[in-house]
């Protein structure tokens, strides 16, 4: 059951899927009409899921499903990632590797391999100041106040001095 991200309670678990480029236009809507259509249909054991969806600076997709109405399962988290895996074959993108790291230069998103956000922050590329995405985030509380942080405020904090 599709519904609003914004009407979802705050411990509704949250999935982030980065993108290692930015979605063109055309691709969002046709993305938009797939996530809607695949959350609309997402259920556990024939139950509906009350889920919702946003995808942020055309490169993050973030499923948040309300747990208190009925729980995701084994199944329902497998169909979640089959399609996740369906868009990066038909859009040609990586969604699934969390080894790399997205952050923010200016108004930019850049997205390194974790190994090449290590090397800049040793070579003071980047600092405790950079604005990182904390995609380890589980539940739209924690997406609200510790996605979207400082380095120093997030697991990145252990690369960044």
């Amino acid at each position: 059951m599709l519904v609003d991200f914004n009407t979802l309670p705050q411990e509704s678990r949250v999935w982030i899927y980065q993108a290692d480029r930015s979605f063109s236009k055309e691709e969002l809507e046709d993305i938009n009409h797939k996530l809607e259509k695949f959350i609309t249909n997402w259920t556990a054991h024939g139950s509906d899921l009350q889920a919702g969806y946003l995808i942020k600076y055309n490169r993050f997709i973030i499923i948040a499903l309300n747990q208190n109405l009925n729980k995701a399962t084994g199944c329902s988290i497998d169909a979640s990632v089959h399609f996740i895996q369906q868009l990066e074959k038909e859009y040609k993108v990586d969604l699934m590797d969390k080894m790399n790291v997205s952050y923010k230069q200016g108004e930019y998103i850049a997205y390194k391999t974790l190994s090449s956000f290590k090397q800049m922050a040793k070579d003071k590329a980047i600092s405790k100041n950079t604005i990182v995405f904390n995609n380890l985030v589980t539940n739209i509380a924690e997406f609200n106040d510790n996605w979207e942080v400082p380095a120093s405020d997030s697991w990145h904090s252990r690369f960044v001095k």
